[in-house]
């Protein structure tokens, strides 16, 4: 009897203020937590790659130190991408036969991949493909045509996009770090992959993956993707504001926001003083906390409104039965998930990682829901490797939706 087949997944999560890898190993089909590493980035300047060397460098100290960890090396890994280079577009693709005739996979495949061509310049890069479903002639919302009879399949997707530049330059800090770059995904579909399941998908979600300077959010709809964008609005923003308000500096800052910082003030006595620090020297001052929550709840008051316009705008403001998962190390602000059921008129939780055999309880947050769920589809790459992934791989896409 043939030895199980063994394979060795790994997800690396770049961000702009912290490198985050975690390596797995899957058998049968199961995933199981193997090792994970964190180091401060470095190579980033206004949430765009500055020094390829500097980030390489942190790629491979995160690398090296989850390597230790699980007591096996990895030479290829799944790279997450994200900020404002990213767009998110529905698109269509029409395959007329002539004729009626039997639909098969290759008239399905056809058709998405004429709905990718669609305004794809040189200087973007597709990144996902998401078949939402597909029209018959004229017949809309058949999600598998296959099998049947029809003169004209209509193909309707959501896909991503980046910068050609963007992408290149992170992949190639990858390579010199001594790794392969076996897939580039999305950030927020990354964080969906590794913290929601398939029924809550069906029942309508969104999720939004709060980084140091940039929202991913990523909206199901019955199973289907329907929409995904890019903020650039982050964790830094929010401190950025204290510092500003408080005249301190952005660490000093970020001390108080981890301290005492929440983002509804309401919550907050008003006889409450925190100490902040001063300047040149000078004796710390106080300041009623509340003013640090009110800093904060106004910043978080204006990411989720700008959300919800963009629910409004795919028709989802009423249809997230589900609610909104908030992952990154934004959503570990308190108060954050009460800002986003206000505004939003909708639950709100933490997502966090899921799906991962023993997965540590010290990793149990969401700031590492990206790092998991790129991991999560490395695996699932190992798993299905005979079938191979061609632009814009309309089979892997869809097994990895």
């Amino acid at each position: 009897m043939a030895a199980n087949r063994v394979h060795r997944a790994a997800g690396l999560d770049v961000g702009s203020a912290h490198t985050r890898c975690v390596i797995c190993v899957v058998e049968e089909g199961r995933i199981r937590f193997a090792g994970a590493g964190q180091v401060d980035s470095r190579g980033w300047a206004n949430s765009k790659i500055a020094d390829r060397e500097q980030m390489s460098e942190s790629v491979r100290l995160a690398a090296r130190e989850a390597e230790r960890q699980a007591g096996i090396s990895v030479d290829a890994v799944v790279v997450g991408l994200g900020g404002e280079a990213i767009h998110g577009d529905n698109q269509a693709g029409k395959h007329d036969f002539g004729r009626p005739r039997e639909i098969d996979q290759s008239d399905m495949a056809y058709a998405v991949e004429k709905a990718c061509r669609q305004q794809l310049d040189a200087e973007r890069v597709l990144l996902q493909v998401f078949p939402q479903d597909f029209t018959l002639d004229g017949n809309a919302g058949v999600v598998n045509p296959r099998g049947t009879r029809a003169s004209r399949l209509e193909a309707n997707v959501h896909i991503v996009t980046t910068s050609a530049f963007e992408h290149q330059s992170l992949v190639s800090a990858v390579h010199e770090a001594h790794l392969a770059v076996e897939e580039t995904v999305y950030e927020g579909m990354a964080s969906a992959y590794s913290c929601v399941a398939p029924d809550e998908r069906r029942q309508g979600v969104a999720i939004a993956d709060i980084g140091a300077q940039s929202t991913e959010v990523v909206v199901y709809a019955g199973e289907a993707m329907i929409q995904a964008f890019s903020i650039t609005l982050g964790a830094e923003h929010f401190t950025r504001d204290v510092a500003y308000d408080f005249k301190i500096s952005f660490e000093d800052a970020e001390k108080l926001k981890l301290e005492y910082g929440c983002a509804i003030q309401g919550l907050t006595a008003d006889n409450t003083f925190i100490e902040v620090p001063s300047a040149d020297g000078r004796p710390s001052r106080e300041k009623q906390r509340k003013r640090l929550n009110f800093i904060l709840e106004s910043r978080a008051d204006f990411l989720f409104r700008y959300i919800k316009k963009k629910l409004e705008m795919c028709g989802m403001e009423r249809r997230l039965l589900k609610g909104i998962l908030l992952t990154g190390g934004g959503a570990c602000l308190n108060g954050m998930c009460d800002v986003a059921e206000q505004v939003l008129n909708c639950q709100s939780l933490n997502g966090l990682p899921d799906g991962i055999q023993d997965w540590p309880d010290t990793l149990a947050n969401p700031q590492w829901a990206t790092a998991a769920g790129l991991a999560m589809y490395s695996g699932r790459l190992k798993e299905h490797r005979y079938q191979k992934r061609s632009s814009p791989g309309f089979l892997s896409l869809l097994m990895f939706k």
